[in-house]
């Protein structure tokens, strides 16, 4: 019985090693190979938000990770260029002004190209790129600002609730869905809206270096297929990420390892 339980344990120490082993080198591989990396690549996809709880499976993106990214793309010695792949429809202006201020604020060139969607906060984000590609049906701009949303007087009154109104604060339940805005109220809400439309227009302006009047005509809220876009100058080039890793090419001057968080 001794033998027996003497020879389990032998295999089991046996496998243990070669676990370990196999965990140590394949940690040992990945971090070789994070170490060959020069192209940092960062991924904007989804709703733009501020922040996202780590175990989040929403199909959103974090001005939090965003900036951590390009922070660490800087203290990186190796990393020549940061790279984000953009397919976002937009979300919160917050979060676009964060990453457009940590993009030009970043000491090595960041390199943006649009997939599908760049439109609206996300275009803001990559709006102070140092290069912007889209392919030429990818979707830019979007230049405007929302706060519409669905009330639900006429169901309540259908079901029979009523709103019961307990505030102190005119304007504190400004946007409750279980009644209609007042006129001062829209009007309140309306100035605000505006006052964010100027900044994002005045950001838009500044960072692509188009003359404030030529953004007022296209801030529609529409947004344009790449290749209008690229007339526009809201982009740089038409291109994928084949382009851009030409173009990565003939700026570093070295061979290409992009790594994505």
């Amino acid at each position: 019985m001794k033998k027996h339980l003497t020879k389990r344990n032998t295999i089991i120490f046996s496998l243990g090693i070669i676990f370990t082993l196999v965990i140590g080198i394949s940690i040992y591989l990945l971090d070789s190979k994070k170490s060959e990396c020069n192209i940092q690549g960062i991924k904007l996809h989804g709703n733009l938000v501020t922040y996202k709880l780590p175990d989040s499976t929403e199909d959103k993106t974090s001005s939090e990770e965003v900036i951590h990214m390009i922070r660490s793309a800087n203290d990186n010695e190796n990393i020549k260029v940061i790279v984000i792949d953009v397919d976002s429809s937009g979300g919160s202006l917050i979060a676009g002004n964060e990453i457009d201020n940590a993009i030009k604020h970043s000491e090595k060139p960041v390199i943006a190209y649009i997939r599908d969607l760049g439109a609206s906060a996300s275009y803001l984000a990559i709006s102070s790129s140092s290069r912007i590609f889209s392919s030429l049906n990818s979707e830019v701009g979007s230049i405007g600002v929302t706060a519409s949303y669905l009330n639900e007087v006429t169901k309540n009154e259908k079901d029979g609730y009523e709103y019961e109104r307990l505030v102190s604060g005119k304007f504190k339940d400004t946007g409750a869905v279980a009644r209609r805005l007042t006129n001062e109220e829209r009007e309140y809400v309306m100035k605000d809206l505006n006052y964010n439309f100027e900044n994002f227009k005045q950001a838009i302006s500044d960072n692509r270096g188009i003359p404030i009047e030529e953004v007022n005509k296209l801030s529609t809220g529409a947004t344009f297929p790449g290749g209008k876009a690229l007339d526009l100058k809201l982009v740089d080039q038409i291109g994928d990420l084949y382009d851009v890793n030409d173009y990565l090419s003939e700026f570093i001057k070295e061979p290409l390892y992009m790594c994505w968080e």
